[in-house]
């Protein structure tokens, strides 16, 4: 009762954000998302703790704790900024969300597609991630593999959106069947392989020096299907405008062992993220507890 109580505030409050960004101009609405991610950086203690800590794992040899500090209050204002744009966007239409994006490497999936095995996209949450279904689905038929969100009624506004766009949603649980489905049409699925998974369902790779419980399914398809690899992140341009900017195909020589190609795949693909995020690291989610999996030989037995 008290977590369905908790939901329709939440949603209450996305309606009314929703309605008053809808009555003012969109860079109004960026400056006031920038503020609200000011504001929760100040009161958030939970989050910019996570958010240092992450930094910290990243960058504390290579920087002062005043810059982690500083870049982690970055960050969240950028959190708070994309926040107010996918409100903002919502009431868009598809052409008019088209009209803010820019695309670079078209022909990347464009070749990677006539081979006809399908397309695995892989990114992670870097950006204003949402937006990059808009001009996917210009290319070809999309579907984006991810998590229901904890507030159902949410959930619902945002599929509604993803949809509105032109892609399909495949629940991460029991995705493998969908998958394999889509890529057996020639379709693009798009992956996110750049959060904490549970140590049952990962393996462990160098993310920024520390090993980081990930998701083998990318590799796992990949290795089934034979369906490109092709990597994608989607970064801020001028005048409030993105840019999705799609990477060449990875080719990645087959060692005859599923278990060694599957974590080899992983691991290229882990750092080809940690190479962006390090390009641009206040375009990434910091406030999630990546490294929170620990591998088996690190756990203490009390």
């Amino acid at each position: 009762m008290m977590n369905k109580l908790i939901d329709s505030i939440g949603y209450a409050a996305y309606k009314a954000l929703t309605l008053v960004f809808s009555l003012l101009p969109r860079r109004l609405c960026l400056a006031a998302g920038r503020s609200i991610g000011l504001l929760a950086f100040c009161l958030d203690r939970k989050h910019r703790a996570v958010a240092l800590g992450n930094l910290t794992i990243a960058f504390g040899k290579e920087r002062p704790p005043s810059e982690l500090a500083a870049l982690a209050k970055k960050a969240f204002k950028r959190l708070g900024s994309d926040f107010a744009d996918i409100l903002k966007v919502s009431g868009y239409s598809r052409e008019k969300v088209l009209r803010l994006i820019m695309i670079e490497g078209r022909n990347n999936i464009e070749n990677a597609l006539a081979q006809d095995k399908g397309v695995l996209l892989f990114s992670a949450h870097f950006g204003n991630w949402e937006f990059a279904p808009a001009s996917l689905t210009e290319i070809g038929t999309l579907w984006v593999v991810a998590r229901a969100l904890d507030n159902p009624f949410l959930e619902k506004e945002l599929g509604r959106m993803r949809m509105k766009l032109g892609a399909g949603i495949i629940n991460k649980f029991g995705a493998a069947r969908p998958i394999l489905q889509a890529l057996g049409r020639n379709e693009i699925v798009a992956i996110l392989i750049d959060q904490n998974v549970l140590r049952s369902q990962a393996v462990f790779v160098d993310f920024f020096g520390k090993a980081a419980a990930t998701t083998p399914s990318l590799a796992a398809f990949h290795l089934k299907t034979g369906a490109p690899l092709v990597p994608i992140f989607v970064h801020a341009g001028r005048s409030g405008r993105y840019i999705v900017k799609i990477r060449e195909p990875l080719s990645v020589p087959s060692s005859g062992s599923m278990e060694e190609d599957v974590l080899k795949i992983t691991q290229l693909c882990t750092k080809i993220i940690e190479h962006e995020i390090r390009q641009n690291p206040e375009l990434w989610f910091w406030v999630h507890k990546r490294w929170n999996t620990r591998p088996i030989d690190e756990v203490t037995t009390v």
